[in-house]
């Protein structure tokens, strides 16, 4: 069984220049980085998965890659609420907050408490991995496991918050509206017209060639190939 130092060596010797630069112009920080692909990741993904102790350790390391190994490898039902929220407030750059700790805590069955508690914070990078977390709520789970009536209030926030919101904050409301319109069959009238009211959404993406989906197409698009409400096993990738 490797130790998390053993795992951190092979991290350091997978890095390359290059990914640390193509992540930095993301936002990553460079000095807590070995810029390791993911691919490269999911390799190590194998020799390590089930090991809750070893993706806790790898976390708290403050690595970006090690934390992004953590996200994969980690079970979030098995996490505590407590052990979520110190996840989401180490966060180091979106990669993390967005897709790591949203994964983990989207397992867990206080996600939609976590998330609603994560939206309202006034620190970005706790709002944006509040949404989404939601975001992968309702990618995962039946609908009939779904408060309904919450999520169609999450919806008019968006609509009435977006375009004043933080940067990513406002990125990851756009990818809501998405997630509900794709994946919550009985709300998507109301994520289309929702979609459509909020029209495109800027989002600075600094020196990357990144795009902001469209609302109303990102839905159209699943919509035309007849899957919407088709549930997600994981949103890890």
């Amino acid at each position: 069984m490797q130790t998390a130092t053993e795992v951190m060596a092979e991290l350091k010797r997978l890095g390359s220049e290059q990914t640390r630069k193509t992540f930095a112009r993301h936002g990553a920080p460079v000095d807590q980085m070995y810029g390791v692909k993911v691919g490269d990741l999911k390799t190590i993904v194998k020799k390590i998965k089930g090991n809750q102790k070893l993706a806790l350790e790898l976390y708290a390391t403050g690595n970006s890659d090690a934390m992004y190994l953590a996200g994969l490898v980690a079970d979030g039902a098995a996490m505590s609420k407590k052990e979520l929220e110190t996840w989401a407030k180490n966060a180091t750059w979106y990669m993390i907050s967005e897709y790591t700790v949203a994964w983990v805590a989207s397992e867990n069955p206080a996600a939609a408490e976590l998330a609603m508690k994560w939206i309202k914070s006034k620190t970005a990078k706790i709002a944006s991995a509040g949404w989404a977390t939601y975001s992968s709520l309702v990618s995962t789970r039946p609908d009939e496991e779904l408060d309904l009536q919450e999520i169609e209030s999450l919806l008019e926030f968006v609509s009435a918050q977006v375009h004043s919101a933080p940067n990513r904050v406002a990125y990851t409301m756009n990818g809501f509206v998405i997630a509900v319109g794709c994946y919550v069959k009985p709300l998507l009238s109301k994520a289309k017209a929702i979609a459509k009211k909020i029209g495109p959404v800027q989002v600075d993406v600094g020196d990357t060639s990144c795009k902001i989906p469209l609302a109303t197409e990102a839905i159209a698009k699943v919509e035309n190939l007849k899957r919407v409400g088709q549930k997600r096993k994981t949103v890890k990738c």
